[in-house]
């Protein structure tokens, strides 16, 4: 009887054993993740490069690249991280692209897949419909955009609707054309908006993704003030709240959402008090804990700036700012599990790695870095 008690205890320490490593497993790899790079070519890097990035310790190992794909500045990926979409942010109208790749989750290669013309020049946004049945892209330079239907095999159809913006602004020198710097999917899947620096407005155009459609005259436009040239705009996990960072006066708008509709409730600056340089707002996002949202500056500045957000009103509240660790940050990304901020600094070659305090909002330089030639947009994916 001992006998049989002692090795049925023996086998439940074993099933126990088992069933801890294989939590432990599966803990660990809901930790890792794909990070896609996308850069600007010609100087040192020759198209999108991924890494792989672990948030149990913020280390980061390369996996790949996909070579010789041309500018691919901005990227993004399909709902079911199949597919990658890219722009090829080439100035030239008639030779600006938007490419697509196929993604191997299991070995972590890209392949390419077609390019169609993005239907204007230097292509600089790129974003996918929660159906994966879309993907819109906007142009910088020919002040336009364009919807791509998205073929059976993840590859682009030719655009079935392309919009060119008209307008300009007080900036003689930033907005005497449009220049459409952000095609942004709501998160109902309703409505796509799109951030014009060159005329000071944001509209928003109604998609239907049952016929993969795009109203072609907006149903709402949102004025920003003259010469603020709005750049990027993004929502809050809940839906009901949106941001907007201008580039041009340093500004941060904060609204109300609804069906459609951008209600302003709180402008602020993201500037320190009583600056005199340079001025150039780039890119913000949301912790995924809707706690914080993140802004940052490019030229003499060089920042990323916290506000704490008012989960009733939606309004912000700056909490303070630190050093990109580089210059020129064009892009950044929060890692899905909210511990870490990594930012992407153009000029000077290099994407740093800050940890990110969860309860306060701050940020943390980790001593951790990439060096890579011209980085410009991060995306990132969980392994499994």
């Amino acid at each position: 009887m001992i006998i049989r008690i002692s090795f049925i205890i023996s086998i439940l320490i074993a099933i126990m054993g088992c069933a801890q490593q294989e939590k432990q497993g599966q803990q660990q790899s809901s930790e890792e993740f794909y990070l896609f790079v996308g850069t600007y070519t010609g100087e040192g890097s020759d198209g999108i490069y991924l890494y792989r990035f672990n948030a149990a310790d913020g280390s980061v190992d390369s996996v790949g690249a996909a070579l010789g794909v041309e500018d691919p500045s901005y990227l993004a990926l399909s709902p079911d991280h199949s597919n990658l979409y890219a722009v090829n942010s080439i100035g030239d109208s008639s030779k600006a692209t938007i490419s697509s790749f196929s993604f191997d989750k299991v070995s972590g290669d890209l392949t390419f897949l077609n390019k169609q013309s993005s239907h204007g020049g230097g292509p600089c946004y790129i974003s996918v419909d929660e159906t994966g049945q879309a993907v819109f892209a906007g142009n910088y330079g020919g002040g336009s955009l364009a919807v791509f239907p998205v073929q059976d095999d993840g590859s682009l159809a030719e655009a079935n609707t392309v919009i060119k913006h008209e307008g300009s602004s007080v900036n003689k020198a930033r907005q005497s054309s449009p220049h459409v710097h952000c095609t942004y999917v709501s998160p109902d899947n309703n409505y796509l908006f799109v951030a014009d620096l060159g005329t000071d407005k944001v509209y928003g155009y109604n998609f239907d993704s049952n016929n993969i459609a795009l109203a072609t005259e907006p149903t709402s436009v949102f004025d920003t003030e003259p010469g603020a040239g709005p750049r990027h705009i993004t929502f809050h996990p809940n839906g009901e709240y949106a941001y907007l960072v201008n580039e041009l006066n340093g500004s941060v708008v904060a609204f109300n959402y609804s069906d459609g509709e951008l209600s302003p409730l709180q402008t602020i600056s993201n500037l320190p008090e009583n600056y005199e340089g340079r001025i150039s707002g780039a890119d913000l996002h949301v912790s995924p804990d809707g706690e914080f949202l993140y802004v940052t500056n490019r030229e003499d500045l060089n920042t990323i700036v916290t506000y704490s957000i008012d989960q009733q009103s939606g309004e912000l509240t700056r909490q303070g700012s630190v050093s990109t660790g580089g210059v020129h940050p064009r892009n950044f990304t929060i890692d899905p599990t909210g511990q870490y901020v990594l930012v992407a600094n153009r000029h000077s070659n290099n994407i740093v790695i800050f940890d990110r305090n969860q309860d306060t909002g701050e940020l943390t330089p980790t001593g951790r870095e990439i060096a890579l030639s011209q980085p410009v947009c991060l995306k990132m994916i969980p392994v499994d």
